[in-house]
């Protein structure tokens, strides 16, 4: 079972995090790439895809995640189930917590990918955000704030990553 990781990060955060989930889920399972680097059509080399984006400013793109922003309409994802991660401030910025994670799942979505890896919102401190259900009860994603919850980042990775497993159809 070979699983693809795509990230971008800015400060490093969100690398580490990717780093943390491949560790968790197996060295030796998980290809990781960072889109800065590696082209995002690797996507569809894999069935099984995780992508970490984080949010900046006022619901942004990562810098990297934008440069190829529009080469994620080019892929097929039909048949490939994807989870996606963030990272966010949600005390600094409240009215846009993990948008970019929601940008990002529903590009993937409308690509035709199936989403997996749903996280509950319940223990968060935000406003509105993009990466959450229509009901609001969970993120379309991973949601890490290592800015305000630190304490609880290796916590919500592991369960997250035991949450993937079950999930993942293999």
């Amino acid at each position: 079972m070979a699983i693809a990781l795509f990230f971008g990060s800015t400060t490093g955060n969100t690398e580490d995090i990717a780093d943390q989930i491949r560790d968790l889920l197996g060295a030796d399972k998980v290809d990781i790439y960072n889109v800065a680097d590696d082209s995002v059509s690797l996507m569809l080399d894999y069935d099984t895809i995780i992508c970490g984006i984080p949010t900046w400013d006022y619901g942004e793109l990562q810098a990297d995640w934008e440069d190829i922003w529009d080469e994620l309409d080019n892929l097929d994802m039909n048949g490939k189930q994807f989870a996606c991660f963030g990272c966010g401030d949600q005390i600094g910025y409240p009215e846009w917590y993990q948008d970019a994670v929601g940008l990002l799942h529903d590009k993937l979505k409308a690509q035709g990918g199936n989403p997996i890896g749903y996280w509950p919102t319940e223990g968060y401190q935000f406003e509105t955000s993009k990466a959450t259900t229509e009901d609001g009860s969970q993120f379309v994603g991973l949601a890490i704030d290592e800015d305000s919850q630190h304490e609880l980042t290796d916590q919500r990775v592991s369960a997250w990553c035991a949450l993937l497993l079950e999930e993942m159809v293999l």
